[in-house]
């Protein structure tokens, strides 16, 4: 483990690094778009459209974050669960996978602090944009996560792993959470990530739904990973980054590396 954290430690401060951004991009909008006091939220009177704006709002925020010279050199997992089942998938080693999770929770959390910061009241007052079950309850929430999980987890393993589609991935990650956030947040909030969800609940002190959107997206994404193994066998997964057609370095068991070495 010391000689990973030697030798990876960038990659390591780039995921915490992309999950503060993100949820400092999610806290701020939520302010923008939900606060009472906000001119937007009293000019756009419908929920469905105010999601369908926050959703292009943080799906575009992921894609940034994908393609950026930091998602490009750690794989843009920003996400324990996804690290978990790449983990699982055997594309990244041991004791990467647990400083990624550790920096991706702190990151998390360090975002949703300084969003706290510079926004002040306004972010209590939308509780940091927490994700907690909707009306219709736990389980609902829970399924719902499962779900959007799988559809997430089954899309980047398709889709990184077919040449004409693997540098598009991140337009389909970025189109996926805008399209969940307007038609699923009601029901769940729209996670899919423990270390998102951990950082809101840190900041608003709501942790009593915690345990739903950490089994949740992981179950989901594991079902992806294992429908992938089973229907194409675990050599098809080739890399635990989402860009790989970059000249950033590759920490990964990379299958283009292997390829590349064997030519």
């Amino acid at each position: 483990m010391g000689e990973a954290l030697r030798r990876h430690w960038p990659e390591y401060l780039i995921e915490a690094g992309g999950i503060a951004t993100f949820m400092v991009s999610a806290v701020s909008f939520t302010v923008l778009l939900e606060h009472p006091a906000s001119p937007v939220r009293q000019a756009l009177g419908h929920p469905l459209l105010r999601r369908a704006l926050m959703g292009l709002a943080m799906g575009s925020t992921a894609i940034a974050l994908v393609y950026s010279r930091w998602g490009k050199q750690s794989g843009a997992h920003f996400n324990p669960a996804l690290t978990f089942t790449f983990w699982r998938l055997g594309k990244v080693r041991g004791a990467d996978a647990l400083f990624y999770v550790a920096a991706q929770l702190a990151g998390a959390v360090v975002g949703v602090l300084a969003a706290g910061v510079v926004l002040g009241a306004f972010a209590v007052e939308v509780s940091f944009a927490a994700t907690v079950p909707g009306s219709r309850g736990t389980l609902v929430a829970f399924l719902a996560e499962v779900a959007i999980s799988f559809g997430l987890m089954a899309t980047v393993l398709v889709t990184t792993n077919r040449a004409p589609l693997a540098r598009y991935t991140g337009l389909f990650v970025g189109a996926l959470v805008a399209l969940y956030i307007t038609l699923e947040a009601p029901l769940s909030g729209m996670s899919m990530n423990p270390a998102r969800t951990l950082g809101s609940a840190a900041g608003a002190q709501l942790f009593s739904s915690l345990w739903v959107y950490f089994a949740a997206p992981t179950l989901g994404m594991l079902t992806a990973a294992e429908w992938v193994r089973r229907r194409h066998g675990a050599a098809h997964v080739r890399c635990a980054k989402l860009h790989h057609q970059n000249d950033r370095r590759c920490i990964f068991r990379c299958g283009y590396r292997a390829a590349a070495q064997e030519a």
